[in-house]
């Protein structure tokens, strides 16, 4: 899965996004989540500071404000290569 295209994906319509295709990109670019099985799933970045993303289900989508954390951190990862 490209980087881009996965940003791409989420920044078209972020308030459309279902949990489980975000988690899809998640598990592709940050491994497996530290928390599963619980409303909420919690992966680690590889920066330091604030080194995790938080997503959780909302009836099957995911929430729009977790959405733009994902893309922001998939962008930190784009950027700092």
């Amino acid at each position: 899965m490209e980087l881009d295209a996965a940003i791409r994906a989420l920044r078209n319509n972020p308030a459309g996004v279902r949990f489980q295709e975000l988690a899809r990109y998640c598990d592709c670019f940050f491994g497996e989540p530290r928390q599963r099985g619980t409303s909420h799933r919690i992966y680690r970045t590889p920066w330091s500071g604030d080194p995790r993303v938080n997503i959780q289900s909302d009836r099957g989508m995911a929430k729009v404000y977790q959405v733009r954390q994902v893309i922001r951190a998939l962008e930190k990862l784009r950027d700092e290569g």
